[in-house]
């Protein structure tokens, strides 16, 4: 496989291929990575403290609320980098490569004081049971301390990809990974550490991450080449991000709001609940690195194919894409929910209660998440194409606000007060925004052929 796709590869030619070996290393990559975290769930469940699995679940949807604002900015990072590839403007991408690093630096340093300051209390908000909320606020203050190194790899990555390498930044996450297990093993297992070790092994793992993403871009020869004494912000560049990225983290962050809520009404259940709802998420999470790889896949095709103005082009590889994620996701889906029961005792040994609970999460949501893939596609899609503001609108109605109305209305009423409706919630809400973000991708592009034919 080679190690780049060429900017001739995504604007020109066979388009099928490329979209495929475009975003298979990008699923190896998160699939690895997922396995090592659900690795770490597994250590913990089976070696840590009573309580330790329900507090690591605990923080997801609160980690995710505060980090997904600032990763949102490494979306823009890749769309201008990928706009400006397709135009052969050199000057623009170098100047976003070296705007990219120092703002990672900045948004890094305010994502730990968050952290640190607000772990406690955050989860006391969230109604995290009392036996949970030490252990939880321990792994998160801990994991805080690393965001430098998480935004720094996830900016780097993003450059990478959008110049068609998706394969180092998957050797290097790989390699990374690896040694975030035996730590972990150590941690955990040997020194007793719990939580706090495997907080502490992730943040060394994104550490080497880190460099090693930061030395690829320094060994380049083109426009995306990192040269450490040329790092500054330049505003256009820096506006060109936000443009893209901030968007893209509002609506993430509001996203999160709606799974804290969720997670929140999961709480009440009781800690077997969450240890189950844990369980089934990390399992869901092999699902959505597959969507999420072919987003990825869309936004950076069509934004070096906006920059070329190729639009027929998009619009193929917007229903090539669509296409790909039905069917894959479908099958998974069902293939994930048939072997649900034994996959979860893997995290649940000698807990068949919170292996029903999984289940019921797993019947929602799995076998539904090809409308997952076709909302990220579009939404991917669109933004490639430098639109950012309605995506943004259309899926913090169509899932924020639609999940938390389904959550203080049809949750809320007696008969419907259960795990099976909460969870409804999300297919639905998945259907809305993808109808929706379609018929904006539509718009947008029927626009831009006519000002082009004009």
């Amino acid at each position: 496989m080679s190690v780049k796709i060429t900017t001739k590869e995504i604007c020109e030619g066979p388009l099928c291929g490329p979209l495929i070996r475009y975003a298979v290393p990008i699923i190896a990559d998160g699939i690895l990575q997922l396995l090592f975290n659900a690795a770490d769930l597994v250590v913990v469940g089976q070696f840590g403290l009573k309580n330790s699995l329900g507090a690591m679940g605990a923080t997801s949807s609160l980690t995710n609320l505060c980090v997904n604002l600032f990763m949102g900015l490494s979306v823009g990072v890749g769309v201008a980098v990928a706009q400006g590839i397709g135009s052969r403007d050199d000057a623009r991408v170098r100047q976003t490569v070296h705007t990219a690093i120092p703002l990672a630096l900045i948004c890094g340093v305010i994502l730990t004081v968050i952290g640190l300051a607000g772990a406690g209390t955050f989860l006391e908000w969230m109604g995290t049971p009392p036996e949970q909320i030490r252990l939880a606020a321990l792994y998160m203050r801990i994991y805080f301390c690393g965001m430098i190194f998480n935004l720094l790899l996830n900016f780097g990555a993003s450059i990478l990809r959008a110049a068609g390498n998706t394969v180092e930044p998957m050797m290097y996450l790989t390699a990374a990974g690896g040694i975030n297990v035996v730590l972990n093993l150590g941690f955990v297992i040997l020194l007793k550490m719990d939580v706090a070790g495997v907080a502490l092994a992730t943040i060394i793992s994104q550490a080497i991450s880190a460099v090693l993403i930061l030395r690829a871009m320094m060994k380049r020869a083109d426009a995306c080449r990192l040269c450490l004494r040329k790092i500054r912000i330049h505003r256009t560049a820096l506006l060109q991000i936000i443009k893209i990225g901030l968007p893209t983290g509002i609506q993430s962050s509001l996203f999160s709001i709606s799974n804290v809520i969720i997670q929140s009404s999961v709480n009440s259940f009781g800690a077997v609940a969450i240890d189950g709802n844990t369980a089934a998420g990390n399992i869901e999470s092999f699902l959505y690195t597959a969507m999420h790889a072919f987003s990825q896949t869309a936004m950076n095709f069509s934004g070096q194919n906006t920059g070329a103005r190729n639009y027929p082009r998009i619009r193929r590889i917007y229903w090539l894409c669509v296409a790909i994620v039905t069917v894959g996701a479908s099958l998974l889906g069902i293939g994930i929910y048939l072997c649900g029961e034994p996959l979860l005792s893997v995290y649940l040994p000698g807990s068949p209660e919170a292996v029903q609970y999984g289940l019921t999460r797993l019947s929602c949501i799995c076998v539904t998440y090809f409308l997952c893939g076709l909302q990220e596609v579009a939404v991917g899609t669109v933004r490639g194409m430098g639109v950012s503001i309605s995506p943004m609108i259309i899926t913090v109605l169509g899932v924020c606000v639609f999940r938390i109305f389904w959550v203080f209305t049809v949750f809320q009423m007696p008969e419907y007060h259960t795990l099976t409706c909460l969870f409804l919630s999300y297919p639905i809400s998945w259907i809305i925004t993808f109808v929706s973000v379609s018929a904006v991708f539509f718009g947008v592009l029927r626009s831009r052929q006519k000002r082009l034919a004009a």
